[in-house]
């Protein structure tokens, strides 16, 4: 698979994406590579990634939790603290290797220690290749509420190694395909398509194709528009209900909590719902996304009162202007539009569909 490019760094893939890594820290030298990790990337990824990494550079491994609930300041502290005690200076360079939270916040410290360091992502889930990897997006949640505090600082580059897929359980990777199908959803009707016939076949060429094509897809948006003042809002497609949903069940003792790509099909859902009141998308397309999502078999319930706090929540998301929620909705499967407000009474509505 060819790299692909952004305006400040390159994603490679596979054996390549080796061959590069080992090419930059070589011309770097670092004084210290730091490698952050949980305990399922540990167990299961490190092993992998190490016989692969050639350098002479000291090698420091920092392990923090697993999980969202850890994506936070007081984590951060912790890896900021283990870091200078293990000398990190303006030289040292930072490699993440895991999935969405360990990206995201790996980015953050990385761009704040010392007023910044290098960094590189390696995702290992579905989820970090097409997202959290991808666009120079870093940040941890505050309190129950999605990625409030961050920075916008791109990796050196992002690596993308398909073999880590086969360390991840179903769950997990249906959990970022969801983000994949929102490519389709705001961008590709052919795309969309091809993602409803490959079902779950994780482990095929073609959907190791399809996440080269997730890259391209999410890479274009963003290069068009790095800092999100137009059409990088659209990948934010179905994560206004999505992150109020995660965020509400996360904090929840009625409700188990979502990992993100569930939370985000359910918004994905109901947004489309919306889209369907007030932006033209058809009732066949609308009936087809439906589809897709009855068929994840999400069993998602929530009282009024609940619909309410979730309400709340969002009124804290990053797009709102003045005080006013505001959707990206479809006016058909391939096209959006930004900045949309719709009457509390339709997003209530759209809750009752669950």
């Amino acid at each position: 698979m060819n790299s692909i490019t952004n305006n400040n760094y390159a994603i490679h893939f596979n054996k390549e994406a080796y061959s590069r890594l080992n090419k930059f820290i070589d011309s770097q030298k670092p004084s210290c590579v730091f490698i952050l990790v949980d305990e399922n990337t540990m167990e299961n990824c490190y092993p992998l990634f190490m016989p692969q990494l050639e350098t002479n550079a000291r090698i420091e491994v920092i392990e923090i939790d697993a999980g969202e609930e850890f994506k936070n300041i007081e984590t951060c502290s912790g890896v900021w603290s283990a870091m200078i005690e293990l000398g990190c200076d303006r030289n040292s360079l930072m490699i993440n290797l895991g999935g969405g939270v360990i990206t995201d916040l790996g980015g953050f410290v990385a761009s704040t220690i010392k007023r910044g360091i290098p960094f590189i992502h390696v995702p290992t889930t579905v989820l970090g290749m097409v997202d959290a990897a991808i666009g120079g997006k870093n940040g941890v949640d505050l309190g129950h509420l999605k990625n409030q505090i961050g920075v916008i600082v791109p990796p050196q580059m992002t690596l993308i190694d398909v073999t880590f897929l086969r360390t991840l359980d179903q769950r997990q990777l249906l959990n970022g395909s969801i983000e994949m199908f929102k490519h389709g959803l705001i961008g590709d009707r052919k795309y969309w398509e091809n993602m409803i016939e490959v079902k779950d076949d994780y482990y095929s060429d073609i959907f190791e194709g399809l996440i080269y094509q997730s890259v391209v897809i999410k890479n274009d948006v963003v290069k068009s528009d790095p800092f999100e003042k137009g059409a990088r809002k659209s990948l934010n497609y179905g994560h206004t209900i999505g992150h109020a949903i995660e965020s509400f069940c996360l904090s929840s003792e009625n409700h188990e909590s979502l990992l993100h790509g569930e939370a985000i099909a359910a918004g994905l859902y109901l947004e489309s719902f919306l889209s369907h009141l007030h932006t033209g998308l058809s009732k066949n397309e609308f009936q087809e996304i439906e589809v897709w999502f009855k068929n994840l078999d999400m069993q998602l319930s929530f009282s009024a009162f609940e619909i309410r706090q979730m309400l709340e929540l969002m009124t804290h998301d990053k797009k709102n202007v003045n005080g006013q929620i505001r959707f990206v909705l479809l006016k058909s499967i391939g096209t959006f539009i930004t900045d949309q407000t719709v009457p509390e009474e339709d997003v209530i509505k759209a809750f009752g569909l669950l």
